[in-house]
């Protein structure tokens, strides 16, 4: 049996009494999905992180079978630690070793970071609600073959690829983690090393399934997660809305949501499935990239031809002067890739 809320440790140890019948609740119905979607080794981690701090919830003294005692150290024995402590001390154990392990991946992914900040690319961070179609939309994209199944949390490690836009600049597409209402805290807190990725994005999509009842109490969950991450600033300023599975609607819907995108400059609606609407939204995000630009001026070694290629490709160059040792370049670029050269010490 499924309840669709949360049960305390007693509340569940009743129902199962009355109904002769496993229960479980949403936070552990989530739990069992994500353990069989998990496929990494940091995805496993996380779950178990999460199983774990859930499971500890759940020692409590109603639960009689814990309370044998064992026998205390050295020969004259005593009364030594209930079985509920042990296991509590188990577990808490584990979850210190998983927390310094996740450390370790949250290490790892900075070190990432830092190394795409120098490549440098501009990152594009999918996100939405469960079963929204990011994955599929991902393939679709970066002719990928990311696991995209129609079932909740399909997706649950982040993958990246690189991508080309219209203009022929590069960036990279994240796939990330579905999102869902009243995600559990222990969830929240498991998965922080994953969310990180969409917060150090430069553009953040949110994708819609547009064909689910609840497309509109969706977004309002997922904005809220974002915010809950520190992104406020972003939604404020416009994240690019992605409307999918427009193939699945009627005619009607259908023409609503593309009056609705022609109104509204950072919407796009499309199908991930049929292909239909992608080309609009990359030449969104690649108007997006272009719109935050600003003149910088920049001295480059004539020698380093990787960074002067870099330049032209990415940028508006207004004005060269060489004088035998750098190129002194007056040139219009996005903040993002301003960053990114400023993280080289590229700028003066």
């Amino acid at each position: 049996m499924v309840v669709d809320g949360v049960l305390s440790p007693v509340q569940q140890r009743n129902l199962e009494r009355r109904w002769q019948a496993k229960v479980i609740d949403r936070t552990g119905l989530i739990l069992e999905i994500f353990g069989a979607r998990a496929r990494t080794h940091e995805g496993r981690l996380q779950v178990e992180l999460a199983a774990l701090s859930y499971q500890r919830s759940r020692l409590v003294k109603s639960w009689t079978h814990l309370e044998r005692q064992r026998g205390g150290f050295g020969f004259l024995g005593g009364p030594g630690e209930s079985q509920l402590e042990l296991d509590r001390r188990l577990i808490g154990e584990r979850i210190a070793r998983l927390k310094q392990q996740l450390d370790g991946v949250k290490r790892t992914r900075a070190l990432h970071r830092e190394a795409r900040r120098r490549v440098p690319y501009p990152v594009i961070a999918l996100v939405g609600y469960t079963n929204a179609g990011k994955s599929t939309l991902f393939n679709r994209l970066t002719r990928s073959s990311v696991a995209a199944d129609d079932m909740l949390f399909a997706t649950l490690d982040p993958t990246m690829r690189r991508l080309t836009l219209p203009s022929g600049r590069t960036v990279i597409l994240s796939d990330t983690v579905g999102f869902i209402s009243d995600l559990p805290t222990h969830l929240v807190v498991a998965f922080r090393a994953t969310l990180e990725e969409v917060t150090e994005a430069d553009i953040v999509v949110h994708v819609r399934d547009t064909n689910h009842p609840d497309s509109e109490p969706q977004r309002r969950d997922v904005l809220g997660v974002l915010a809950e991450l520190g992104l406020g600033a972003s939604i404020d300023s416009g994240l690019i809305e992605v409307m999918n599975k427009i193939d699945l609607v009627d005619l009607t819907a259908r023409e609503s949501l593309e009056n609705h995108a022609m109104r509204n400059s950072h919407s796009v609606a499309l199908s991930a499935i049929t292909g239909e609407g992608c080309e609009a939204f990359l030449a969104l995000v690649d108007r997006r990239l272009a719109s935050e630009v600003r003149a910088v001026r920049l001295d480059i070694p004539l020698t380093d031809g990787k960074i002067l290629a870099w330049v032209y490709r990415h940028g508006e160059v207004l004005g060269r002067r060489d004088d035998g040792e750098a190129a002194h370049l007056s040139v219009r670029l996005s903040e993002a890739d301003i960053a990114r050269l400023r993280h080289q010490q590229r700028l003066h």
